[in-house]
């Protein structure tokens, strides 16, 4: 098999010829001394963007989330989480390791909390209990199924969490995604969150990076952070490089790969043994639910391998679709034929 049709992540995501060339042609400089202009650029790019004062170039959102935490917080302090969010169940336990902060984890739908969750999550002033000081919001929501936070649901939650006292970081990974799909300008859906991350190596496709954008002050914090945690980059603007580019060219195109995820949805939910939440496909990922008792998981991702297409497993029930731009309306009509094949009757 000479090519995969790779459906694991957009994190797979290769750069384009243009990208590669003004990555090879990026003036560099010295990034801890300040003395790199393209990364300059791209992280003033990254801030206008996003409505926001300052913002800072890291090498993953992993790092970006618990840079947030740890400039907005205090060890010991509560934070707030949807229970299958990124920030909690995904980075290797770093908000305990790093920040030594307690999360309070809500069961949202989706990966979404309400309004009404919040307001019981958010303990009473107590000598027993720890001080909340943060709210974290994925949006969209990763193993949510790519599920969005409406403006008017990040608004309202918003604002209850800092009328009791917490800041607001939205793990914007996949920020862009979502914008693009409520049709409204990013810097308007993230106008009320003290911080922001979100990835330039998922749908945007550049190879590497993040960006952390928030307050001055508050990325003055997460830059002394992020140099202890050994990230600190020096002639980083050949990576920035292809983030500016991104930025500037490739936020529209998002929209293709939701068009594309809902194609394979809409085909899929159609086959005995698969199920699919359909109200949940908004952006580029689709969760597909299986009938264990018509085929096995961990078989079906074999098999889509065998068949040259790679898929992830959530858990016992559910496989893990995503789009992204190197997969092509060929790739999908093919990945539907192929499942329609081996899916039993």
């Amino acid at each position: 098999m000479n090519r995969y049709i790779d459906l694991r992540s957009d994190t797979v995501t290769k750069p384009c010829d243009i990208m590669r060339k003004l990555m090879a042609e990026a003036e560099v400089g010295d990034d801890v001394y300040g003395e790199d202009p393209t990364v300059l650029k791209l992280e003033s790019l990254a801030a206008q963007k996003l409505g926001k004062e300052a913002a800072l170039f890291v090498a993953s959102g992993t790092m970006g989330n618990q840079l947030a935490v740890l400039a907005s917080t205090s060890r010991g302090d509560e934070i707030i989480l949807e229970k299958s969010a990124h920030i909690y169940a995904f980075e290797v336990g770093g908000i305990a390791m790093l920040a030594g902060v307690m999360p309070n984890t809500i069961i949202g739908i989706n990966g979404k909390i309400s309004l009404s969750q919040l307001k019981e999550a958010i303990k009473p002033e107590n000598i027993h209990y720890p001080q909340g000081t943060l709210l974290c919001l994925e949006n969209s929501s990763n193993f949510g199924g790519g599920t969005v936070y409406t403006l008017e649901e990040i608004d309202n939650l918003s604002e209850f969490a800092k009328n009791n006292g917490l800041k607001v970081h939205i793990d914007g990974a996949r920020i862009f995604n979502a914008a693009v799909y409520l049709k409204i300008p990013v810097q308007e859906l993230v106008k009320n969150a003290d911080s922001v991350m979100f990835c330039l190596s998922k749908g945007l496709g550049a190879p590497v990076g993040s960006m952390l954008v928030g307050t001055r002050k508050f990325i003055e914090r997460a830059r002394k952070y992020r140099k202890m945690l050994g990230g600190g980059l020096r002639q980083a603007g050949i990576l920035a490089a292809a983030g500016i580019y991104a930025l500037e060219n490739l936020v529209e195109r998002l929209e293709e790969d939701h068009i594309q995820a809902r194609k394979l949805a809409q085909a899929l939910n159609e086959l005995s043994g698969i199920k699919i939440e359909m109200d949940s496909v908004q952006t580029n990922i689709v969760m597909v639910e299986i009938d264990n008792s018509k085929a096995n998981v961990q078989d079906c991702v074999k098999l889509l391998k065998n068949k040259g297409i790679l898929v992830n497993s959530v858990d016992e029930r559910r496989l893990r679709f995503v789009t992204h731009r190197d997969v092509t309306p060929q790739d999908i009509d093919f990945t539907i034929q192929v499942i329609t094949e081996i899916m039993p009757n």
